[in-house]
């Protein structure tokens, strides 16, 4: 079998034939095709995308890298014609293995793409011997395509959160669809104000009128905004984050705690007593469930103010928001009453967004912004192992391209 029959079975082009094949020996072995035009066609403009008539051939054959073949790199080599376009003027022909002046075919560029998803971009510079620039320009090939095709209908759930970018406080606002059939990142912004996420509804346009659900946590802006933009939709103050909030306050109360009784010389009883009392009972190893035996038999306040978080776990075991209400109510009045102030502070804020929390209930459980938190794992990942992305475009384009479920052009062959 000729190596033409084997480049025609993976990557015809038309309108182009492979001649002759040459391998060009070195450090690193590379296999350079000679490509030639069909004279039975048409030479198309680069600009439109239409036919054109012939002008000139210029001197020099440029090279397309193309995907490595046995270990070898392989590069399309062909000279290429200019037209007379009457709409556009003199320009360079339409090639269809490459786009504009990229040294790399499409394909080549949705191979490093594809990588791109396994391992980081340097790693797949290195093993396919290229540069790091060049996987760079495959990604953002990818997500373009991507976000130019991905279908938005149908979109009835998203979760709003705010993600830590860089030190110094740099946030990203990044949005997710969480509905059951589609879970994806749908939209990123540099920084967590008002006009941040406005400029998502911006984005998002008519399409928010079908909004049915909204998870997001107690921030001020994404509150406002929510309200003012999507007022139809159930926006939900998740379990997740109330949780979240509980778990902080009580352990504001066990350091505040600490260093008074370290002061009055009693002795370190919640010294280790931290992970006790912000896990989850089922969860204590047989060290730490002993430990928070010995912590109940004290009246601190941070055992009360463990006590109190444990009690309103019970909220979610209602299915009336009704019932819901009143376990609710009862809870913040017996806290305001602790003179515990981490939990009273908390109380207050729970009396102030009460109908936001019962949404939960109104939802029943048909979303979760612990869909989002676990796409927000993902997300710290990726950018824990892009160590070189200082750049908010560089970081949203690796962002779109790990967690957006971008749709893929459909091709003759893969090699992946």
């Amino acid at each position: 079998m000729q190596l033409k029959t084997l480049l025609n079975h993976v990557q015809k082009h038309k309108g182009f034939v492979y001649d002759h094949a040459e391998l060009h020996e070195g450090p690193r072995a590379r296999l350079v095709v000679r490509i030639r035009p069909d004279a039975r066609c048409r030479l198309l403009c680069s600009k439109c995308e239409r036919p054109a008539p012939y002008y000139d051939t210029p001197e020099g054959i440029r090279h397309f890298q193309f995907v490595p073949l046995w270990g070898l790199l392989v590069f399309f080599a062909y000279t290429m014609r200019r037209v007379k376009c009457p709409r556009c003027g003199v320009k360079v022909e339409s090639v269809p293995w490459a786009k504009g002046k990229s040294p790399t075919t499409t394909t080549y560029a949705w191979f490093l793409a594809h990588w791109s998803k396994r391992m980081s971009w340097e790693e797949v510079a290195r093993t396919f011997h290229t540069t790091w620039d060049t996987v760079f320009r495959a990604v953002s090939l990818a997500v373009q395509w991507g976000l130019e095709h991905r279908d938005l209908t149908g979109i009835r759930a998203i979760g709003v959160d705010e993600v830590l970018w860089h030190r110094g406080h740099k946030y990203l606002t990044v949005v997710y669809q969480i509905d059951a059939h589609c879970r994806r990142l749908l939209w990123i912004g540099q920084d967590r104000t008002k006009e941040c996420i406005d400029g998502f509804f911006d984005w998002f346009g008519l399409r928010a009128r079908w909004l049915r659900f909204i998870c997001s946590d107690q921030h001020k802006p994404y509150l406002a905004v929510i309200a003012r933009r999507a007022s139809k939709a159930v926006h939900v103050l998740d379990r997740f984050h109330i949780v979240q909030r509980l778990n902080k306050a009580v352990d504001q109360v066990r350091a505040g705690e600490v260093k008074q009784l370290k002061r009055d010389g009693y002795e370190p009883v919640l010294k280790r007593g931290r992970w006790p009392l912000l896990k989850r009972p089922e969860n204590l190893t047989k060290k730490q469930d002993s430990k928070l035996r010995d912590l109940l038999k004290y009246n601190l306040r941070t055992v009360r103010a463990y006590l109190l978080k444990e009690e309103l776990q019970l909220l979610w075991d209602y299915s009336s928001v009704t019932w819901a209400a009143k376990f609710l109510d009862g809870w913040c009045s017996k806290v305001m009453r602790s003179r515990i102030e981490p939990m009273k502070k908390l109380a207050r804020s729970f009396r102030v967004h009460r109908e936001l929390l019962l949404n939960w209930f109104r939802a029943q459980g048909e979303v979760s912004a612990g869909t989002a938190e676990g796409l927000n794992n993902k997300l710290k990942v990726i950018t824990r192992r892009a160590y070189g992305l200082r750049t908010f475009k560089a970081t949203e384009i690796a962002l779109y391209h790990a967690l957006g479920a971008l749709p893929e052009p459909p091709v003759a062959h893969r090699f992946f």
